[in-house]
């Protein structure tokens, strides 16, 4: 399943991972769950376009 990466939204708030849990209430925490979550979609969805342009890049050069 292909995600496309302009439909994961990106949050307008430039946060640092990791951060500091300690002060964190219980629902920051599960947004910052959700945050991570999202961010993995992302990197996935980028990894699987990057996958896809080299395997055509090898197609080509295979021939």
């Amino acid at each position: 399943m292909t995600i496309d990466e302009y439909e994961l939204p990106i949050s307008k708030k430039t946060k640092e991972f990791p951060r500091i849990l300690d002060n964190m209430s219980i629902d920051e925490l599960q947004d910052y769950i959700d945050e991570m979550k999202l961010e993995i979609k992302r990197v996935e969805a980028d990894i699987e376009k990057k996958q896809a342009q080299k395997s055509l890049a090898e197609s080509v050069f295979k021939s």
